[in-house]
Order: structure tokens, then sequence, then C-alpha cells
């Protein structure tokens, strides 16, 4: 873990010469790599590091700052049709869509060829006359103050995705624009992300804190030579979790383990008459914080 601080003893002498890790240890990690990683955002306003689908550490409340190292070009999309129950087995999703336009291969059962047409992108597809398949973004991180590198799924859920920004406090989509309109890189500055204190309900707005130091914008580009940077931008959150069990054919039923997102609307270019008329016809459904953490 580099130099992170993991000792009982934080003022014990210690050497100053680097030590490589020991041949007992790389001959222990070979058996017991740690691939799947994330940080889970809890209604209850904290976050959690969980690997392979187990919590690490206590959570932090409140806040957290990351380094952006990979997301994909477009808002990804995503549909369950049973209600989250956290009593039952996770599954995978039954459709998902990385880029928002067509369902992924891996997807078990597909709501549509196209997102576009799909009768889960429809106004009152899901509970509350919102729509069954909703918006949500998977993007790379390393932790500030983490010399490891360590490179984390973190999911944005959709009611942290759009709307406008105040001063440089945005919403995900907006805090990126933020940056680009300001020619700041957004892999090339610390972001803060933080539970909007002024929502009714669980929502993160990101602000940047500083640009990033020397080391740090090295260990951002060894992170990004990673599999793990594009790996978590493209796989879901029950996969990062190394779920594989399939959902099972149930009635339609919108997934709830995450706020309510039926007024968010993806700003998106209207498609043409035409090329609605083309589109082919659909099968309904048959039914310092990192510390902390690495402390432990």
């Amino acid at each position: 873990m580099g130099n992170v601080a993991i000792f009982k003893d934080k003022n014990a002498v210690v050497s100053t010469r680097k030590r490589e890790l020991s041949d007992l240890s790389k001959s222990l990690m070979q058996k017991s790599t740690v691939t799947n990683r994330r940080i889970q955002v809890q209604p209850n306003g904290t976050f959690k590091r969980v690997v392979n689908g187990e919590q690490i550490g206590n959570a932090v409340r409140g806040e957290i700052n990351v380094i952006l190292v990979h997301m994909l070009e477009k808002v990804s999309r995503i549909f369950y049709k049973s209600k989250f129950d956290p009593n039952k087995e996770a599954t995978l999703p039954n459709c998902w869509s990385n880029l928002g336009d067509k369902p992924e291969e891996a997807s078990s059962d597909k709501q549509s060829t196209n997102c576009l047409t799909c009768p889960q992108n429809v106004k009152g597809s899901g509970e509350g006359g919102g729509r069954a398949c909703r918006f949500q973004r998977r993007i790379s991180v390393i932790l500030e103050g983490d010399d490891s590198g360590e490179v984390y799924q973190l999911n944005i859920p959709a009611k942290s995705l759009f709307g406008k920004g105040v001063g440089n406090v945005h919403p995900f989509e907006s805090y990126i624009k933020y940056l680009l309109a300001n020619h700041e890189s957004i892999d090339n500055v610390v972001t803060n992300v933080a539970f909007d204190p002024n929502a009714d309900t669980m929502e993160l707005v990101f602000t940047p804190v500083r640009h990033l130091t020397d080391d740090e914008y090295d260990l951002v580009k060894q992170a990004q030579m990673t599999p793990e940077a594009k790996m978590y931008t493209a796989i879901t959150v029950a996969q990062a979790d190394g779920v594989k069990k399939l959902p099972k054919q149930e009635a339609k039923i919108q997934r709830s383990d995450e706020p309510d997102d039926d007024e968010i609307e993806e700003p998106q270019v209207r498609p043409s008459k035409k090329a609605t008329e083309e589109a082919p016809k659909e099968k309904k459904a048959a039914a310092d914080i990192v510390d902390e953490w690495l402390a432990e």
C-alpha cells in the first residue's frame, strides 16, 4: 500500500530506504489477486469501499476526494425487472447499455434492439410514471492520498448526473463541462464528491479541489494503463461485485435500490420522424478520508 499508514504505532522510527515487495508477498498476491473494487454510495450519506463484494474498512460520511481515471463518452443505462430486495440474492441486470444506444451482448433479457425505441424508455413504464430504464455513470477513480494507485469503480446515479451547477459545485455532467470550459483536464484535478445537503433525496455534487501534484500525475498515468481503468466503466455494479446469477423472467417491476429518477431527463437530440418510423418494432417483455479507510 505504499506509504499508507496501516500500523497502530504511527510514531515508530522506520527506515527511509524504499523496500520492494518481498518474494513471499508476491507469491501470495498471485493466488489472491483482487480485481473487483468499487466505492459504494449509501442512502445514509456515507461512502464505503467494497472489494470483491465485501466491505473493507469503515464507511466515510459526507464526502471523499478522488481523481478521475477513466469514463465513457456517453451516459449508460440499466434496467431491472425485479424490485430490489436486500434479503434476496443479487442478480445481474436484465438489460443494460454502456453507451445508452443499444443493449450489451451480455444482457440476458434484452428489451429492445436499440434504447431510443425501447418500451422501457417510455414514461410510465416504471413506477410513479417514470421510465423503467435508468440513467447512470460508472467511472474509474483513485483515492486522494492512496499511493497504491488502486482503481475503484464509482457509480453515479441519475439524480446526480443532470442539472445546473452553482459556482464551482455541479452535478456530474455539468461538472465535466465546467472543467472543459475552463481548459482543465478532467483527470488532472482532485475532485471532491459530496452529498448535496440541500437535496431532498440522495444526490451527489462535484467540486474541483486542486491540480494534481507531479507524483499524483504519474500515479494517474500508471492507473490508466491498468485493465481495471476501462473495465470498471464497462461493467455493471453487480459485475464488479462478482455477481453471476441471471435475473428471473418476472413481470415488469421497476427496481428501486436507488432514489427515484422519474423526472430526470438526459439532454438528447430528438430523432427524425423517418428514423422513428424505420425503427424495428419490438416485442414487449413477457413478464483526510482515505487515511481513515486505509488505516483499517
